[in-house]
């Protein structure tokens, strides 16, 4: 009985289609003696399954499909012209290495491929295999199939299933994922009722787009992921709104592939922040730029307005004020317009970046001049009403120049950071456009407030002692003033021109303007006015020197600043030190006041100078791609930025942009922590 059931088996295996498959065995190249790969093979009906073993020494790796800031991608090219294999990647790896991120595969890896359509009798091409340890090296591996040989391959499909088993599912990992883009960050979103233990994203490039490694943060059953996202170039990215990415989300050995569409990341995201209360942040910002240092000029211009309307009745004070505060506010929907302008062709986004610019300093500088040599009296301004501007006239006799004070103010203050000011400006330019515009409109209303108050209340401005001779001298001293601020704007051209030029340019300015002034009023009195001016400087020079020495002896800046990048401040905190940083612009006042009034005090110069203290500086008065890409990681477009790391403090402490030595010196203290 036993030898009859024998025979029924043997007569049914012999009845069965025989099991075809092919194997071309571990090949390997003379020429990396590091890697060797493995091809088999089994037609089944209409597609032929493929698998490709690869198999490397310890130290080295291969690429996933999208191998990340370098590498390339493993890729068969089929002697068949009509051959296209379908490749399932295994969830990969990853990889940092000399501050690159790579995605990919170490020691063993399978890549099962199908190929639709009928078998033809033999499978033939040359796989280009990227391996990659301290070098890297591209090899070739021909390789043919003989598809009707017979094999003892019973085993082909459970290897191909196992292979199988190691690609991402389709669903299963996650209930909910979305995707959401705002300049410069990609911010992932997936839930998962079970929570999350160790996980890990891989995502695939987009055309124009190049991703970095993703900054992954887990709260409950929420996982949230930051990738920051640059051109292939490593520049600022285009919008990639709108377009669908694909990623592998994995934890735990279940991985999944998701294939999400990008939206634009809405105004309230991302945020613990409401819209409103950014709002109220951009209103509070505007109007105290109307109190830091670097506006005296803008405030000396209000005070002239004033002077200017004193015998005019209510409705032309309140008039002419709403030209002003129109100004002010144009201005900043102008600044709107040139953020979006620059959001649209990738370029740097920031609150003062046009100081940046020679072109636009030069014009600053012109323009500041011509309102001085007006104050001083040497000259009206009128230009052709088809510019419908007239700056400084004497008379004031439409509303284009009040207008034009209003823009004028607002430029003059853009070098500043106030508080409020950097975190409604920083929100502002990640957010979608409409809430872009809706923030500098507020930022603009909050700085015309003063303006504005002065509109409801027209007989504040009635109220100032009457017309007299002190009226000429308080315009011979806002002129003084103004020239103050033409030569502070020439000096920001040190960035850009020689020391040497600078000084000519400023010499041949000073020189007209005595020319102008023994024109307008005679060599005594020219003589007279630059006698005093030179004693008031001096005067100005020494209360200065002895104010901020505290009357013993000229501050000096003794601590030694080293370049600010992301490795330095990795490094200290790997040897426990504590890191301060400051990132400051010759053109920004708000620094130099922080520098004067804090930093090059006593007692923070001895605590900057602390052994277990790394003072970094970034400077941004020119463009920097650095720079920029470090403010925007912490949410900022401005500066003054100062930031302390320690062991008390390893995720960093964001100080105010108006800096007090009380902040620093305990922000150090708090940032040594327990040793």
């Amino acid at each position: 009985m036993r030898n009859a059931f024998r025979a029924a088996i043997a007569c049914l295996l012999l009845w069965l289609p025989v099991v075809h498959a092919a194997d071309s065995g571990w090949l390997q190249s003379p020429h990396n003696t590091h890697a060797k790969v493995r091809f088999q093979a089994e037609p089944s009906g209409d597609e032929t399954r493929v698998l490709l073993s690869v198999s490397l020494e310890k130290g080295w790796k291969t690429y996933w499909r999208s191998p990340g800031e370098g590498g390339v991608a493993p890729v068969i090219e089929w002697q068949q012209s009509a051959t296209s294999a379908q490749w399932f990647w295994p969830t990969p790896s990853r990889f940092d290495v000399a501050g690159l991120t790579t995605q990919g595969y170490h020691d063993d890896v399978t890549f099962p491929m199908v190929i639709k359509g009928k078998s033809p009798a033999t499978l033939s091409g040359t796989l280009t295999l990227p391996t990659c340890s301290n070098v890297c090296i591209l090899t070739d591996y021909p390789f043919t199939l003989d598809l009707n040989q017979s094999g003892d391959f019973a085993e082909f499909s459970g290897q191909f299933a196992a292979a199988m088993g190691q690609v991402p599912i389709e669903q299963g990992l996650t209930e909910s994922a979305s995707a959401a883009y705002r300049q410069g960050s990609l911010l992932i979103s997936a839930s998962r009722e079970q929570g999350w233990q160790d996980p890990a994203l891989f995502i695939d490039s987009l055309e124009g787009s190049a991703f970095g490694k993703p900054e992954i943060k887990i709260d409950g059953a929420q996982l949230s992921a930051t990738i920051p996202v640059t051109d292939e170039w490593g520049d600022a990215p285009g919008d990639i709104s709108g377009k669908q990415v694909s990623l592998v989300l994995a934890d735990r050995g279940i991985a999944q592939q998701l294939n999400l569409p990008i939206g634009q990341l809405a105004a309230s995201e991302g945020s613990g922040v409401a819209l409103w209360q950014i709002a109220l942040m951009a209103l509070a910002g505007g109007f105290i730029l109307n109190l830091m240092p670097c506006v005296l000029p803008v405030l000396g211009m209000k005070l002239g307005s004033i002077l200017q309307v004193k015998q005019r009745d209510r409705k032309s004070v309140r008039v002419q004020f709403l030209a002003s505060s129109a100004g002010i506010i144009t201005s900043f929907l102008a600044l709107a317009l040139l953020m979006t302008v620059l959001r649209y062709t990738h370029q740097t986004l920031g609150w003062g970046i046009q100081f940046q610019s020679p072109w636009f300093i030069g014009l600053m500088v012109l323009v500041t001049a011509l309102f001085t040599a007006n104050l001083l009296g040497l000259f009206e301004i009128n230009l052709p009403s088809r510019m419908t501007t007239r700056l400084a006239t004497q008379k004031r006799s439409g509303l284009a120049g009040n207008f034009a004070e209003g823009a004028f103010a607002t430029l003059l203050a853009t070098p500043c950071s106030a508080p409020f000011l950097g975190t409604a400006v920083a929100f502002a330019l990640a957010a979608s456009l409409p809430v872009l515009w809706g923030l500098f409109l507020m930022l603009g209303i909050g700085m015309s407030l003063p303006w504005l108050l002065i509109a409801t209340w027209p007989g504040l401005a009635l109220r100032l002692p009457r017309p007299g001779r002190w009226m000429l001298r308080l315009r011979l001293l806002l002129g003084v003033l103004m020239l103050a601020a033409c030569l502070w704007l020439l000096s920001l051209m040190q960035n850009h021109l020689s020391m040497q030029a600078v000084m000519i340019i400023a010499g041949v300015m000073l020189l007209a303007l005595v020319a102008a002034s023994l024109r307008r009023y005679g060599k005594r009195n020219t003589a007279v006015a630059l006698c005093f001016g030179l004693l008031l400087g001096g005067l100005l020079m020494l209360v200065a020197a002895f104010s901020f020495s505290g009357g013993s002896k000229p501050l000096q800046d003794a601590v030694n600043w080293q370049p600010l990048t992301e490795q330095a401040i990795k490094q200290a905190l790997a040897d426990h030190k504590v890191v301060f940083v400051d990132v400051t612009a010759d053109w920004c006042v708000t620094c130099k006041a922080n520098k004067f009034n804090v930093l090059l005090r006593d007692d923070v110069q001895q605590a900057l100078s602390d052994k277990q203290v790394v003072a970094l500086r970034g400077d941004w008065s020119r463009p920097s791609k650095p720079i920029n890409e470090f403010l925007q990681k912490r949410g900022s477009v401005a500066v003054p930025f100062n930031q302390i790391y320690g062991p008390g403090m390893p995720a960093g402490e964001i100080l105010s942009p108006l800096l007090t030595r009380d902040a620093v010196l305990q922000g150090l203290k708090n940032a040594h922590g327990d040793k």
